[in-house]
């Protein structure tokens, strides 16, 4: 049942989804150069590939935002595991992100380090920062149907 609960979201989570996809891709696809801006420049071309891995992920951030936004009753109890998604979101910015600008790469392996090794494995990091938003999603649905908030009295 997990993402068919998806189709019974109130309004409100669907808002929330929206809101926070729209964040991320700006968060992600800006520093990146994704979202071509003034701000910054990207030293190589956004390949084919950037473009569905950046939108993808900025919508399962969206969709996984919005399981933590109550549909009614008492806050879920137990520890807050949020910060989780952000872990992937951040490996899909480095697997869309310019690779001979990205500082951290290069102070490691150099320029052509980062062009050599670095980028060719940039759609991998990608198809797990996917995968790893995708289950994030899963085990929040799935423990959201298992686990329903009773309503308020």
């Amino acid at each position: 049942m997990g993402f068919l609960s998806i189709r019974t979201w109130p309004l409100r989570r669907w808002l929330v989804a929206v809101a926070v996809a729209a964040l991320a891709g700006l968060a992600m696809g800006v520093p990146t150069g994704v979202v071509p801006t003034s701000f910054y420049t990207r030293m190589t071309p956004v390949t084919w590939w950037d473009y569905p891995i950046w939108a993808i992920s900025a919508l399962l951030v969206g969709l996984t935002a919005a399981t933590y936004v109550r549909g009614g009753g008492a806050a879920p109890a137990g520890p807050d595991r949020a910060q989780r998604p952000l872990g992937a979101t951040v490996l899909s910015a480095f697997a869309v992100g310019c690779p001979s600008c990205n500082k951290l790469v290069v102070v490691l392996v150099g320029v052509s380090g980062a062009l050599s090794y670095w980028a060719p494995l940039q759609p991998v990091l990608g198809v797990l920062s996917i995968a790893l938003l995708l289950t994030g999603l899963a085990v929040r649905l799935r423990g959201a149907v298992a686990c329903p908030v009773p309503a308020a009295a």
